[in-house]
């Protein structure tokens, strides 16, 4: 009885969002009803789908860990250019560019690819640059419990291309370094690996 409620609710949702969408298409004066548009509003559902698909997902449920086999594990693990897009909340437009994601682990390590399905998880949400860098870095200190973690963000807004000031060739750059990367050694060697300097940290 519960799954049927469950798929009541979502078929009716849907069909929210598809009357949604053809609202905001007759208030910028178009014409739900022609051709061209008959199936907007299922793309725009389906869409959403893909874009916001992160809500489903628990991000620790992708940071699958385990126990290295040697006695002491205290170096640096990186990934660097981790490509994504996102949603900006304030406007629904995209942003978009890549994240270096590193901790230094205690015991517990994970496989690269899951660094990459880390970001994913945030970027598919409704987001704010420096909002999902710090979440990055939580997740993994979190789950991980490692030395430190740090996650460095650069990415461009075309909430600054196509309205209010027009900036078509500015980024931004956000980072959030937790645990030993606030030391400055350890702070100095993950921006020289990635090549970037003078970031403005977000504790």
């Amino acid at each position: 009885m519960s799954n049927k409620n469950d798929t009541e609710r979502r078929e009716a949702s849907q069909q929210d969002v598809r009357e949604a969408v053809k609202t905001i298409l007759t208030y910028i004066g178009e014409n739900p009803d022609r051709e061209g548009l008959l199936e907007t509003p299922d793309r725009i559902l389906r869409s959403f789908e893909d874009l916001y698909s992160g809500y489903a997902i628990k991000p620790e449920s992708v940071l699958k860990t385990f126990k290295d086999g040697s006695e002491e594990v205290d170096e640096m693990i990186l990934q660097r250019n981790i490509p994504f897009f996102s949603m900006c909340e304030h406007h629904m437009l995209p942003f978009f560019g890549v994240a270096h994601v590193a901790y230094v682990p205690e015991s517990r390590i994970v496989g690269l690819s899951k660094l990459a399905r880390l970001v994913e998880v945030f970027a598919r949400r409704l987001q704010v640059q420096e909002r999902m860098t710090t979440q990055i870095t939580g997740s993994l200190m979190r789950t991980l419990s490692p030395r430190g973690a740090a996650c460095v963000i650069q990415a461009s807004h075309l909430c600054m291309f196509q309205r209010g000031i027009k900036k078509h060739h500015s980024d931004t750059i956000t980072s959030s370094l937790k645990g030993c990367f606030r030391n400055a050694e350890t702070r100095a060697e993950f921006l020289e690996l990635i090549k970037l300097d003078g970031i403005h940290t977000i504790i």
